[in-house]
């Protein structure tokens, strides 16, 4: 078997004027960068306001093992699979951070013979809209101490400031820092630290944004800490959203790439979805939903952290609807959540987890029973795909099939793309097909309009099956600060482990008889919610002994290599 890199170089990509074309775009509604990449007028927009929607697919999975479950490669092949049964379709994704592409996970372009391609532009910088990220979030950062430098006229209080700098690379010996060292026209000595460029919440804006108005009133609400009479200090404050917007007019517009298979792709922001809602820009949605019969989008992690997160933030502020959800699972992490196996990134697999054991497929399914129920709160039909392994068995597929029905599912289907691109995605592809005209009656899981308390319990109790929440003080105190500010009437971006329904990465299945505990709350305004911390939260990861990017380099021909 080839790896996904040598799969992705054999590849017959179409220049991407011709993929384009394919979705009625005309010259004047994209910008090329090179030959095989693009971005998007949001004029487009307006072109095509009068068309109707397209259907809207949004997949999720199961709680995934620490190597993950395959959903995005089940993304794009499922929008394969679509044009495979004469469905026109068009896939939407998050761009991957470099840190995690030089870390423990690698590329995030899908696999095997369900792939974004060109491979290696997709998982390097693409067309630089994460460095745009970075440098307008940076800006903010510099403007900061800048004004405390040149006398603090604002009277910011240093210790409410919660605005690190970011950087896009794994490195966790920026995640504390002292700044301003070296004498007095160093600047004002004062902790900080580093974020990586995903969990910025510059990168959740661009998610979230429907044009450049929007995005330049929501940078301007971002609150970088508090004066000393405890009230909150906006980038609009110290004058920098104007020039951070101007660094976003480039990278608001999403960038058009295609599959293996010249199914077009939109790839666009790419928030984190513990800290973030994890889920790729409303624009592209929307613009896809106007240019297709078919929008196929994931969301990070499983899904009672980004669908739950695409539900209850992002179809708020977009406004759009979801037709079906696809839940990706796959017997390895069944086997793994009945807590008889355990998975461990960097060493080898036990070897039961490739041996026949119906018992506990059927224990680990109650996390693949509860997360079809969390799907279920929002009114919309599921469909389970079963994410094809090799060591799977005809009986362990039957007993995934069989639970999954019994227990609200619309159906489930084994999902056979990475081996075999859209042609294996068929069957999932008529599936979905169906459970989008069956219907469904799309609702929030919780009004804007309830106290903060009220929301996060919901989510708590409904989503991840917590008796309750307990609260510590300091987060006791910010709920009352944020009330009194207006901002309780945001939706909640909860901020949790993705290893556990729970907080706690070591509960794997259906944790059960467990209160949820509340740290810490804190303000993403700009991006448009509150994010409660439960339990200690990494918004900057670090390297492991054996980084991905110690393969990656050229070979004598100038390839690439190394990337998965």
């Amino acid at each position: 078997m080839m790896s996904d890199l040598e799969i992705a170089q054999r590849s017959n990509m179409k220049p991407i004027s011709e993929v384009a074309s394919l979705i009625g775009l005309s010259d004047d509604d994209y910008e090329l960068y090179g030959k095989y990449k693009a971005k998007v007028s949001l004029d487009v927009l307006d072109k095509f306001h009068d068309r109707p929607l397209g259907k809207y697919i949004d997949v999720t999975a199961i709680t995934p093992t620490p190597l993950g479950e395959g959903k995005t490669v089940t993304t794009i092949g499922l929008a394969m699979g679509l044009n495979a049964i004469g469905k026109k379709s068009i896939v939407c994704i998050r761009q991957p951070s470099l840190g995690p592409v030089f870390g423990i996970k690698g590329g995030a372009a899908g696999g095997g013979y369900s792939q974004v391609i060109p491979m290696e532009d997709f998982n390097l910088h693409l067309t630089g809209d994460t460095h745009a990220v970075s440098l307008a979030h940076n800006l903010l950062a510099a403007f900061i101490d800048n004004h405390l430098h040149h006398g603090n006229e604002l009277n910011i209080n240093p210790f409410t400031i919660s605005w690190p700098r970011v950087v896009d690379v794994s490195d966790r010996a920026l995640r504390k820092i002292v700044l301003g060292l070296g004498g007095k026209e160093n600047g004002v000595p004062r902790e900080s630290g580093f974020d990586i460029s995903v969990a910025s919440e510059v990168m959740a804006i661009l998610a979230l944004t429907t044009d450049l108005s929007d995005i330049r009133k929501r940078l301007g609400r971002i609150v970088i800490g508090y004066n000393k009479k405890k009230q909150p200090v906006t980038a609009e404050d110290l004058k920098c959203a104007g020039s951070m917007a101007v660094l976003m007019k480039d990278a608001i517009k999403p960038n058009l790439l295609q599959t293996l298979e010249n199914t077009p792709c939109l790839v666009h922001a790419g928030p984190f979805a513990n800290i973030a809602h994890g889920n790729s820009s409303i624009l592209a949605d929307q613009i896809a939903l106007r240019l297709t019969d078919y929008v196929v989008t994931e969301s990070g992690f499983g899904a009672d952290c980004g669908m739950e997160k695409f539900m209850d933030i992002k179809c708020r502020y977009s406004g759009l609807k979801p037709n079906c959800v696809v839940m990706v699972c796959s017997i390895r992490a069944l086997k793994m959540h009945s807590g008889k196996y355990k998975v461990v990134p960097g060493k080898p697999l036990d070897p039961g987890l490739a041996q026949e054991d119906i018992e506990a497929i059927t224990q680990g399914s109650e996390n693949l029973i509860k997360q079809i129920e969390n799907a279920r709160y929002f009114g919309i039909p599921v469909v389970v795909a079963i994410n094809a392994f090799t060591s799977d068995t005809p009986k362990e597929i039957e007993a995934v099939r069989k639970i999954s029905i019994e227990n609200g599912a619309f159906d489930a289907v084994i999902s056979e793309v990475w081996a075999k691109g859209g042609e294996g995605g068929k069957d999932l592809a008529q599936a979905v097909a169906r459970a989008c005209d069956n219907g469904g009656d799309f609702q929030f899981l919780y009004p804007l309009d309830a106290p903060i308390k009220d929301k996060i319990h919901a989510i708590a109790t409904k989503i991840y099956g917590a008796d309750g929440v307990v609260y510590e003080s300091v987060a006791e105190k910010k709920i009352k600060l944020f009330t009194e500010m207006g901002w309780d009437t945001l939706p909640i971006c909860m901020a949790k482990t993705h290893l556990s329904l729970s907080h706690d990465p070591k509960l794997l299945g259906r944790p059960r008889d467990y209160k949820l505990p509340i740290r810490d709350i804190r303000p993403s305004i700009g991006a448009g919610f509150l994010y409660p911390l439960c339990g200690e939260m990494r918004t900057m990861p670090g390297l492991p002994s054996k980084p991905a990017g110690n393969a990656v380099d050229f070979d004598e021909d100038g390839n690439v290599v190394g990337l998965f």
